[in-house]
């Protein structure tokens, strides 16, 4: 544990440390994968000035529910962005959607059962790694979805005319695909304590809960994402399937 009884130092070194760190990452990326070395510059930029942000904004929006909810709103909307141009031809409603079909039923649950308590600061902890969850799930599956359909044209074609109806023809490709979105949540929560300790499990144990405890919290935690992945993945697929909010290109 560090001086300051954090996991990790966070003294003078750590600065150089990530310079280095973000400096090895962003050449190899550019080098080996042909990335442009300002995404990953950028990246790291943007995470240190957010995680400053969000440190001081949590200390204040944790002591008022207006606040609380205009920043789970503010998560959304970068969450429905982010996937909005990951995706890239879809409407900013379709991932929102398929993000908040996710989200919206597992917080209600977990309400209802008295598991999440009906405090600010439990809510943004909880539903922001909720949405980030749903977030990651639907970019993974919007994406591939979107090269898979359009590499495989041939055979929704053939599909269509044998008969089947659009969303039918689209879903023989599709849905095999959009699964493979979920296989990261299902890894993670198959490897938890195995392969990696998670931060919401470290954070606790250091600040002073049982291990047991901080274990079924981590494990709430990872479940319940699953079931939102779930959600949202399927809604985005039979979104995408039916064709539903689809940007065209214009012709040259």
């Amino acid at each position: 544990m560090g001086a300051n009884g954090s996991l990790l130092n966070t003294g003078a070194g750590m600065w150089v440390m990530l310079a280095v760190a973000a400096a090895a990452a962003a050449l190899i990326n550019h080098y080996f994968l042909r990335m442009p070395v300002k995404q990953v510059v950028f990246a790291v930029a943007r995470a240190l000035v957010q995680m400053i942000l969000v440190a001081l904004v949590i200390s204040q929006v944790s002591r008022s529910w207006p606040l609380a909810c205009a920043f789970l709103l503010l998560m959304l909307v970068v969450a429905t962005l982010t996937a909005t141009r990951r995706i890239g031809h879809l409407a900013w409603w379709v991932p929102a959607s398929a993000i908040l079909a996710g989200v919206l039923p597992v917080v209600g649950l977990m309400l209802g059962f008295g598991v999440l308590p009906f405090s600010a600061l439990a809510m943004i902890a909880v539903v922001g790694q909720l949405i980030g969850g749903a977030m990651s799930a639907v970019n993974l599956a919007g994406r591939r979805l979107h090269q898979e359909l359009e590499q495989r044209a041939g055979e929704v074609e053939a599909a269509l005319a044998l008969g089947f109806g659009t969303r039918d023809a689209r879903n023989l490709i599709a849905r095999p695909v959009a699964s493979e979105a979920l296989l990261p949540g299902i890894d993670q929560t198959r490897t938890v304590g195995t392969v990696t300790l998670p931060g919401a499990f470290v954070g606790l144990v250091l600040g002073g809960a049982s291990p047991l405890e901080a274990g079924l919290v981590q494990l709430i935690v990872l479940v319940n994402l699953m079931v939102v992945q779930a959600i949202a993945v399927s809604v985005i697929a039979e979104l995408i399937e039916r064709r539903v909010g689809q940007r065209t290109v214009p012709a040259i």
